[in-house]
């Protein structure tokens, strides 16, 4: 249910190449429904380069709003010389069938918002902060299909969105599709790999390929039972409790350690409740709870 296809498809509806056959439908008629905008561009052209992508990515954003049109003027000459597109890049926005706004040249991005919003007459691109908002919220109800849907929307629209991308590394993980966890999270653009999202998000997944490697979770609560000094018993017995969701147990086995005995396995299990509240994120009541008791455990 939460396979490549419905997570990872770029096609996009409000995007488009058009041709001077197909200009009347897809921008003339099109119009009257919502604007569009046509980019007019050429393969030579490095500022085009620059454009497109930005464009694209706004106009995504706008989620309907408005739809992006690109004609190539080297293949299709005739529409942009009966408009009189002497240079590119040049963007003209139509509605209701007729040219209303436009602007020349590569745009940064917050001014390509500006137009957008101007054509419009409202916000675009909240929908993108609300959407990822409704899928953290998915996410902690349980909802973990409905979550993934709705973060690999945002990655339709944007394929560098690191929180979404984060977001469907944790559904992956709690669906225990860890080898498609690791596939998502090598996604996240190398400079934006330490951003607290992508780090929580891999410490979930660290957490998650630990716990295949533990015992039984009955056979390690034995062990522990008949020899409560056995740290490392205890250790893995945190770690499969964490992976069943039993958060607190999970840190209070390994505060038991950090109590009995602080340099085991050079300061382990302290390093470990380190990584459980880092994937548990910090507002998470086991994480507060925790370094609490981790407070008064170093600080006593």
């Amino acid at each position: 249910m939460l396979g490549n296809g419905g997570v990872m498809a770029a096609a996009d509806s409000a995007v488009k190449d058009t041709t001077t056959q197909a200009f009347i439908t897809d921008v003339i008629e099109e119009s009257k429904h919502q604007p569009v905008l046509v980019d007019f561009w050429a393969p030579w052209c490095g500022p085009c380069k620059q454009l497109t992508p930005i464009l694209e990515k706004v106009v995504k954003a706008a989620k309907g709003k408005v739809k992006l049109v690109k004609m190539d003027i080297d293949k299709h000459p005739d529409i942009p010389g009966q408009m009189g597109i002497q240079s590119i890049p040049a963007v003209i926005a139509f509605s209701n069938g007729q040219p209303v706004d436009g602007f020349m040249g590569a745009l940064p991005e917050s001014q390509v918002v500006a137009f957008l919003e101007r054509l419009t007459k409202g916000k675009v691109g909240p929908e993108e902060r609300d959407l990822l908002k409704e899928a953290d919220e998915a996410l902690a109800a349980g909802d973990v299909v409905g979550a993934a849907n709705l973060y690999g929307e945002l990655v339709t629209q944007d394929g560098a969105n690191v929180a979404a991308l984060a977001g469907l590394v944790r559904c992956y993980v709690q669906t225990d599709a860890l080898d498609q966890a690791r596939k998502t999270l090598d996604l996240v653009p190398e400079a934006k790999r330490n951003e607290a999202p992508v780090a929580a998000a891999r410490a979930a997944l660290e957490v998650a390929e630990q716990a295949k490697k533990v015992g039984p979770i009955d056979e390690l609560e034995r062990k522990v039972a008949a020899n409560p000094l056995d740290h490392q018993a205890r250790f893995d017995l945190a770690t499969g409790l964490n992976a069943q969701g039993k958060r607190t147990e999970a840190a209070d086995h390994l505060l038991a350690i950090i109590k009995r005995d602080r340099k085991w396995d050079d300061d382990g299990a302290r390093k470990q409740l380190v990584q459980f509240f880092e994937a548990w994120g910090p507002t998470d009541e086991a994480t507060l709870d925790g370094r609490k008791k981790l407070s008064s455990i170093l600080f006593s």
